[in-house]
């Protein structure tokens, strides 16, 4: 079990927006303030983990040929789990995400880690895969948010910091309100995923001395 791997696939190498462009559906809906975010990614983190888990403990028990019905059944015990518990405690997070919540149970990034890892991993080896790919899918909600609540908004920490308003950085006017409208998440996704792919597409150091030997 290579712990650093793992973690540098879920944050880089495989993150499942950028590289892998899974569960696009609620980075582009729900990105518009970092209480959302911040929300909805450990939402999916928590319920990846704990699926992850049961999954893998199940995997040998499991009928190749209702595999996919038993993840589904699964993650939806840990999606109502989640839901309730925001409706609970966190009802103004429960109502600003909406069915987003809900939906979780079809989301591909779950259903992906499931079919890809869970099922064929340790318990140990899938907690960690939930952990950090639920981590990478956070960090990219938490980028776009924090870029379109600025620029949309003019603001910063909406939904949690200066009684839910945010700490406004741009005067009222400035901002541009396309920002938080859903081409403005398209725009903010895509550029995203553009500064991912050119990051991963450099060539690393080592490439550059071995053709420079080459040569």
């Amino acid at each position: 079990m290579n712990v650093k791997k793992q973690l540098m696939d879920g944050l880089i190498h495989q993150n499942p927006v950028t590289v892998q462009l899974l569960g696009m559906c609620s980075v582009l809906a729900i990105t518009t303030s970092l209480f959302n975010g911040i929300g909805m990614g450990l939402s999916v983190l928590v319920i990846l983990t704990c699926a992850n888990v049961v999954i893998s403990l199940l995997r040998k028990v499991i009928p190749s040929k209702i595999r996919i019905a038993c993840y589904i059944v699964v993650i939806a015990g840990f999606v109502t789990i989640v839901d309730l518990a925001l409706k609970a405690f966190l009802p103004a997070l429960s109502s600003s995400l909406g069915l987003f919540i809900p939906l979780i149970v079809v989301n591909c990034i779950i259903l992906g880690r499931a079919e890809a890892f869970a099922s064929k991993n340790g318990v140990g080896a899938s907690a960690l895969d939930g952990i950090f790919q639920g981590l990478g899918y956070t960090v990219i909600l938490i980028i776009m948010c924090v870029v379109r609540e600025f620029l949309g908004n003019g603001t910063f920490g909406g939904g949690i910091l200066n009684g839910g308003e945010g700490i406004r950085i741009l005067p009222e006017g400035m901002p541009a309100l396309g920002m938080i409208l859903p081409v403005g998440g398209f725009l903010t996704l895509a550029c995203v995923i553009a500064a991912m792919q050119y990051f991963l597409s450099r060539p690393k150091k080592g490439d550059k001395k071995n053709e420079e030997v080459a040569k």
